[in-house]
């Protein structure tokens, strides 16, 4: 959400980053609906001004005895039109509201310019790539050989882009998101979570899924949403709160599941796991001060690679372009681990500054004690790590010539000790 009041001040600044996104620029309309609501609150405070004096004068005439009646016509006229300008006044309010909604983020400043992609600037590369002495096979070939990855009978219960795990493969899956949660809450600090899968609307609104990104959710008929990642509970625990300066920032983890239609992912990666409907994922929202908030970016990213160094798994980083941030996202780092049977790195982890712009969609802010000056707090949030594209990371990256996995040091305890998954 965007304050209004700064593409009054300067439109030119706000269309340039809308460009910038690859979008068309839009502060004139904006700007002409303001206007016109800013007309209607005149008229509107000018009508009550006049009642006030209409109402002063009729009583002072009922003192001395005289007739009221001219003024009481003129009241009466005024009240009916009171009632057709705050009308539209309300209708406009909404229109604008609805328009401000469906507009993202502006980019920060640092942010390289581009509109996809290919157009993503990567900053570090980190670990070594394994080199085998056998071709390395994709996932869901080591899953399936395994006898512990059935996708056909996930498409007789639920259809496609589901995946059943049995076996070792749903205990190592279980045992990477408990390595993640612990991490995440005994080394980095954050507070863990336990939030609901279901949301109703505000909620989305609040994140910015909704209202232009419908299509991407699942709906119930109780008119509630299934979540499409933790961000969405954890960042509206604090919706219209008013939080105490001292107590930011706010660090918050939760393991849940995470459900996406990926509408708009026809053809993408049909094979195995990579885009699911369903899948779990450790997320991390920060609620930060905003003279902080950069450097809270830092730190969230630098927790999203632990998790990666301790498995030993090779990645690289980088920050991707205008066009190819989320809705929400004022900058964003992406964590592409690598996976050797697709001979390419893939996203794994997508931690984003929003600024004020999901604070602002939720009306929370803070203040300092004894202060009347409030401000928006900012939010962050990535993940640390998708439980399960770290899964097919590992079986990728720890794969034998003979189909085993061996089981990465840093898990090994999660798994009962257990050092290598055979069939």
């Amino acid at each position: 959400m965007h304050d209004i009041k700064l593409i009054r001040n300067d439109p030119e600044a706000f269309d340039s980053g809308l460009v910038r996104r690859g979008l068309k620029p839009v502060s004139s309309r904006i700007i002409e609906l303001d206007q016109k609501h800013r007309m209607l609150q005149t008229t509107s405070q000018k009508i009550q001004s006049r009642r006030n004096e209409i109402s002063k004068q009729i009583g002072d005439i009922k003192r001395t005895g005289g007739d009221i009646k001219i003024l009481m016509d003129e009241m009466m006229m005024l009240k009916e039109k009171l009632i057709i300008v705050e009308a539209e006044d309300k209708i406009l309010a909404y229109n604008i509201n609805d328009q401000l909604m469906i507009i993202p983020n502006l980019p920060d400043d640092k942010v390289p310019s581009g509109f996809d992609e290919m157009d993503n600037v990567e900053l570090r590369r980190v670990g070594t790539v394994k080199q085998f002495d056998f071709l390395p096979l994709e996932h869901y070939v080591i899953g399936e050989r395994l006898g512990m990855m059935d996708f056909q009978v996930a498409t007789k219960l639920s259809g496609a882009r589901f995946v059943v795990l049995k076996d070792k493969l749903a205990h190592l899956e279980r045992a990477l998101g408990a390595f993640m949660l612990d991490l995440q809450t005994r080394k980095h600090g954050y507070i863990e979570v336990n939030p609901p899968l279901i949301v109703r609307d505000d909620a989305l609104y609040g994140t910015g899924q909704l209202p232009k990104f419908g299509d991407d959710l699942f709906h119930t008929n109780t008119g509630h949403w299934l979540i499409p990642t933790a961000e969405v509970p954890l960042t509206n625990l604090f919706r219209d709160e008013l939080l105490d300066e001292a107590c930011l920032p706010i660090r918050m983890t939760a393991l849940t599941t995470c459900f996406r239609s990926e509408a708009g992912a026809a053809g993408k990666d049909t094979h195995g796991m990579i885009r699911q409907h369903q899948f779990n994922k450790v997320e991390l929202v920060s609620i930060t001060h905003p003279d902080s908030s950069t450097e809270e970016h830092e730190r969230m990213i630098f927790c999203a690679e632990d998790v990666l160094k301790r498995l030993d798994l090779p990645y690289r980083v980088v920050v991707l372009c205008a066009g190819d941030m989320g809705f929400s996202s004022c900058k964003t780092y992406d964590i592409e681990v690598w996976l050797p049977g697709q001979n390419a790195y893939r996203e794994i982890s997508s931690c984003s500054n929003c600024g004020e712009f999901q604070a602002r969609r939720m009306n929370t802010k803070f203040r300092k004690n004894g202060k009347k000056l409030k401000r928006f707090v900012h939010t962050l949030n990535g993940s640390g790590l998708a439980v399960g594209r770290t899964l097919i990371a590992v079986l990728e990256n720890y794969q034998q010539a003979d189909g085993s996995v061996l089981i990465p040091d840093a898990i090994k305890s999660y798994m009962n000790n257990l050092d290598v998954i055979t069939c």
